[in-house]
């Protein structure tokens, strides 16, 4: 009597698609197209998702620093934080934020002692994060900047360059002399090639960008104002969002612009 293994009875037994082992080439190939679109489409989601969140972690630094700056105005008789230029904030460090950036090999760029230590360092919990916006990734020669942030230059205590940029707008020293909170902005991200201290300045009558404003967020900007509101502006303007070239970038005229036009109408008013 002829005798079969039980083993082999089976796997002669079994459909001839449940015989085959693995993938053919042609499978394989499917399902690398199948994996490769699946990619295309998921990473300008979860680009987008990053963007989005970095914009949320910039606004809620500028919260802080905003929540700072009204405490320090209440502690000193509604006076506004001093907002100093280049030559006092390296003088005499009593401004908002102390240190002045370049792209040389400055301990200013990186001490984050400078912040911590400025005049609103103890109403932020000598908290040297929220001068940053997470999107600004450019380095100094000798790390990375450690501020993205300034502040309107027609708000806060200038010292010595009072009335000197724009002698026909009026400056705000007190919280109470802003006639229009919720349309004068206080902070916002600045872009790195102009930002050195943290007083950000504009020739209004002139027309003429002194300092450009940041553009990280898809082409947008955050801002706080002066009645504590938060802003996300996108510019239009193709020379308004221009990349980073790691040199000092000199003022040049709007001719005209709708984006100078807008924060121009946001900075200050006629005396």
């Amino acid at each position: 009597m002829q005798t079969t293994s039980t083993s082999a009875t089976f796997y002669a037994a079994r459909p001839r698609a449940l015989q085959r082992r693995g993938f053919t080439l042609v499978e394989l190939l499917v399902v690398i197209a199948i994996i490769a679109l699946l990619a295309s489409l998921l990473l300008p989601v979860l680009a987008h998702s990053k963007t989005k969140a970095e914009s949320l972690t910039c606004s809620n630094n500028i919260r802080q620093l905003m929540l700072a700056w009204e405490l320090y105005a209440q502690d000193n008789n509604d006076l506004l934080v001093n907002n100093h230029g280049v030559p006092e904030t390296l003088a005499r460090r009593q401004t908002w934020a102390n240190n002045v950036q370049d792209w040389e090999n400055s301990d200013d760029n990186t001490n984050l002692v400078y912040l911590t230590h400025s005049k609103l360092g103890p109403y932020a919990n000598h908290s040297a994060r929220i001068y940053k916006c997470p999107a600004d990734r450019e380095p100094a020669p000798n790390g990375p900047h450690i501020r993205s942030m300034s502040m309107n230059a027609m708000v806060g205590n200038p010292g010595v360059l009072t009335n000197q940029f724009n002698p026909l707008y009026r400056q705000f020293f007190k919280s109470a002399q802003v006639p229009n909170p919720s349309g004068i902005f206080v902070f916002l991200d600045e872009q790195a090639d102009t930002l050195n201290d943290g007083f950000f300045v504009n020739r209004l009558e002139l027309e003429t960008w002194g300092n450009l404003p940041g553009s990280y967020h898809d082409g947008a900007v955050n801002l706080s104002f002066a009645d504590g509101h938060l802003e996300s502006h996108r510019w239009v303007v193709p020379s308004t969002i221009v990349p980073v070239q790691r040199a000092r970038r000199q003022p040049f005229l709007a001719n005209p612009s709708t984006d100078f036009d807008w924060l121009k109408a946001r900075t200050s008013v006629k005396k």
